[in-house]
């Protein structure tokens, strides 16, 4: 899909000088709001955003300030799975 968006030119002009490739970062702007909202995945974001590793999707995370949601009961799990290992 295709999407375009009318903004005024001086308006794009500054958003264009302010940080480069404005429609990628309009682009990454949307698909975090909407992994915040939890309308995407993961998955979703590598195929989006052309990610090939969860090390590029942490760190795109990150950077958008987007914190994954780690509960307590989610720590005693892994430890539990650790423990299970030997570790």
């Amino acid at each position: 899909m295709n999407l375009t968006m009318e903004i005024p030119d001086d308006v794009a002009q500054r958003l264009h000088e302010a940080g480069g490739d404005l429609p990628r970062r309009a682009l990454e702007a949307l698909v975090a709001e909407e992994y915040r909202q939890g309308h995407l995945t993961k998955p979703d974001l590598r195929r989006v955003l052309g990610f090939e590793t969860s090390d590029q999707i942490d760190s795109f995370l990150r950077a958008h300030e987007v914190w994954i949601d780690y509960t307590l009961e989610d720590l005693e799990r892994e430890r539990a799975g650790l423990r299970r290992l030997g570790l």
